[in-house]
C-alpha cells in the first residue's frame, strides 16, 4: 500500500480557501519518496495555495525552534519547566513561613524540592512531548510519592520529630498540587518563545495525514509540530534539524522502510488511536500513555555520550599503566624477531569519516604487502579467503612466535588505549577498518558507521572474532549501532577478558 505523508505547520492558521483537494495538485508539483510497506510511500508537497501561506508564516510559526535545533530547543524547554516547578516550590515554603508552619531553617525544604525535581526528571516529565495529561499526572504522583518518602524519612531519622517530616510531606504535596498550574503557564511561555515541540511528518494517505496533522496543531500540548514535507526526512545534515516520523497507518513498515526512515528522520513513532482518531488499533495505555510507540531512533542523547567519554578515560588510564610493561616486553621480542620499528600507525576511518591513525605493536615483516603478493601468485585459491575475511589463518607475513602470539590475544591493540585516551576511539565500538576492507561494504553501511566513534571491541570481537565474514560483521556492528548503551558497552568490556584468554577464533 503507498502511504502518502503531508502536513501543515499551523493547521488551524490556513483559511479554508487555501485549502485543496487531492486532485486539484499541479500535477508538475513534485513527489517526496520515502520507502514505507512494500511499496516507496509518497510525501507530497502541501497544496500550492496552503504552501504560500505556509511558507509566508513558517519563520514565525518555528520561531527559536528553527534556529537553534531540536536538542536546544528541548534542553530549553526541560530548563523552562524545571524553573517553573522549582518556583511552585519556592511559591508554597513562602506562604508556609508567612504562616509559621515551616519551622526555622529553608534547608531541609530546599532539599526536598531538589529530589522532587531529580525524581520527576527520573520519570521523564522533562519536557512532557507525546504524554496524555493523565500521562503527566501519574508520572508527577510518582515522583511526589518518592520524594515525599525520602524526605520524610530523613528528616525523622535526623531530628525523631513526626511533625518535621508531615510538614515536609505537606510541603511537596502543596507544592505539586500547585504544579499543575505553573506547569501550563511554562508551556505556554515556551509556546510563545517558539521553542515548544518537535517538528514532524505524518506518514499516512492523504486524509488520514490531514486530520492527524490538524488533531495535533490543535493539540499543541503534546508537543508535535506537523510540517509540510518538502524535502526528505533530512532538514539538513545536522541532527538537531531533523524530523520525526510518525506513521499513523494500522500496517507496520516493512524492515527495508524502517531502515530508510531510520536514515532519514530523526525519531520513527507509530502512532496509537486518538480519542477522536481510530489509526493502528493500537492504544495509549500499551505505551506508558504516550501517543505512539517509537519504532527507531537516530538520536541519542548528549547525556549518554558524556557518560561513554567518562566510562572510557576511567578504563583506558589505568589500563594503559598496567599494559605498559608487556607492551615493553613484545616490543623487545619484536625487535629481536625483525629489527625496526615496534609500533606503526595506520590510517583508519573514524567518526563522520574523518581519518584516525590507530596505533598498534607491529606483529608482521616489513615487507608484509611483498609477501602476501608472493602468496596469492603461489597459490591463487588463498585469495578467496582473503576476500571473505581480510586475514589467513595461515599468514606468511606474521612474525613467528610473537606474532601470533599477540594476535592471538589482541595483545596487539593494546597500544589504541592511547587513542582511546585521545578521544580519537572508545573503548566500544565498531573496530576501524582499513580502506580496503571498507571498500568491499556498500555505501550505506559505511555511511553508519561513521556515525559513531570507532572502538578497540565491538560485538563481533567477542563473538565471532577472525571467523565472522563481511555480512555476518555488518549485521553485528548494525546490531550494536542501533541498540548501543552504557549497559551494553559495559557487557562487551566485561567479555571481552574470558574471549581474549579462550583465543577463539583470532589469528
Amino acid at each position: 500500500m503507498s502511504l502518502s505523508a503531508t502536513a501543515a505547520t499551523d493547521v488551524d492558521q490556513i483559511p479554508p480557501e487555501a485549502a485543496a483537494t487531492p486532485g486539484s495538485r499541479p500535477a508538475h508539483q513534485e513527489s517526496l519518496r520515502v520507502t514505507a510497506d512494500s511499496a516507496a510511500a509518497r510525501i507530497e508537497p502541501a497544496p500550492s495555495a496552503a504552501r504560500n501561506t505556509l511558507a509566508g508564516s513558517r519563520a514565525d510559526a518555528r520561531g527559536l525552534l528553527a534556529s537553534c535545533g531540536r536538542t536546544a530547543s528541548r534542553r530549553i524547554v526541560t530548563l523552562v519547566m524545571i524553573a517553573a516547578d522549582a518556583s511552585a516550590y519556592v511559591i508554597v515554603y513562602a506562604v508556609m513561613a508567612s504562616l509559621a508552619i515551616a519551622g526555622g531553617s529553608a534547608l531541609p525544604f530546599a532539599l526536598a524540592g531538589m529530589a522532587a525535581l531529580v525524581f520527576c526528571a527520573l520519570e521523564r516529565v522533562y519536557p512532557g512531548y507525546r504524554l496524555y495529561g493523565y500521562e503527566q499526572i501519574r508520572r508527577r504522583a510518582t515522583a511526589f510519592f518518592k520524594a515525599a518518602l525520602l524526605a520524610a524519612a530523613v528528616a525523622f531519622l535526623l531530628t525523631n520529630d513526626w511533625r518535621q517530616a508531615l510538614v515536609i510531606a505537606a510541603f511537596l504535596a502543596a507544592g505539586s498540587i500547585l504544579q499543575l498550574v505553573t506547569h501550563r503557564l511554562a508551556r505556554q511561555i515556551c509556546r510563545s518563545l517558539g521553542v515548544w515541540g518537535e517538528r514532524a511528518v505524518v506518514i499516512a494517505d492523504p486524509a488520514t495525514a490531514d486530520r492527524v496533522a490538524a488533531h495535533f496543531t490543535r493539540n499543541w500540548q503534546y508537543g508535535i509540530r506537523p510540517e509540510p514535507a518538502e524535502l526528505h526526512g533530512r532538514a539538513g545534515t545536522d541532527i538537531g534539524e531533523r524530523r520525526v516520523a510518525l506513521i499513523a497507518d494500522a500496517g507496520s513498515p516493512t524492515a527495508e522502510a524502517l531502515a530508510s526512515m531510520r536514515r532519514d528522520f530523526i525519531e520513527v513513532v507509530l502512532l496509537a488511536d486518538t480519542p477522536h482518531l481510530r489509526l493502528s488499533g493500537l492504544q495509549p495505555a500499551d505505551f506508558s500513555g504516550e501517543i505512539g510507540l517509537r519504532l527507531a531512533s537516530g538520536e541519542k542523547r548528549p547525556t549518554i555520550g558524556l557518560a561513554r567519554r567518562g566510562l572510557d578515560l576511567a578504563i583506558a588510564v589505568p589500563a594503559a599503566l598496567l599494559a605498559s610493561p608487556i607492551i615493553a616486553i613484545a616490543g623487545a621480542a619484536i625487535y629481536a624477531f625483525d629489527p625496526g620499528p615496534i609500533f606503526y600507525w595506520q590510517k583508519r576511518e573514524g567518526l563522520a569519516g574523518k581519518p584516525v591513525r590507530v596505533l598498534k605493536l607491529r606483529t608482521m615483516y616489513r615487507d608484509a604487502e611483498a609477501r602476501l603478493e608472493t602468496l596469492f601468485n603461489a597459490e591463487p585459491s588463498l585469495r578467496e579467503e582473503w576476500l571473505a575475511h581480510f586475514k589467513l589463518k595461515q599468514d606468511p607475513r606474521i612474525l613467528p612466535v610473537i606474532g601470533h602470539i599477540l594476535r592471538s590475544t589482541s595483545c596487539d591493540e593494546l597500544p589504541q588505549l592511547l587513542n582511546v585516551i585521545a578521544g580519537h576511539m572508545s573503548l566500544v565500538g565498531p573496530r576501524p577498518f582499513p580502506e580496503y576492507h571498507l571498500l568491499a561494504m556498500n555505501a550505506e553501511f559505511r555511511h553508519k558507521r561513521r556515525s559513531v566513534v570507532p572502538g578497540l571491541t565491538g560485538l563481533w570481537q567477542i563473538s565471532e572474532r577472525s571467523n565472522a565474514d563481511i555480512d555476518l560483521q555488518r549485521q553485528l556492528d548494525e546490531f550494536y549501532i542501533d541498540n548501543r548503551s552504557i549497559w551494553l558497552d559495559l557487557h562487551i568490556i566485561i567479555s571481552t577478558i574470558p574471549a581474549v584468554f579462550k583465543r577463539g577464533g583470532a589469528y
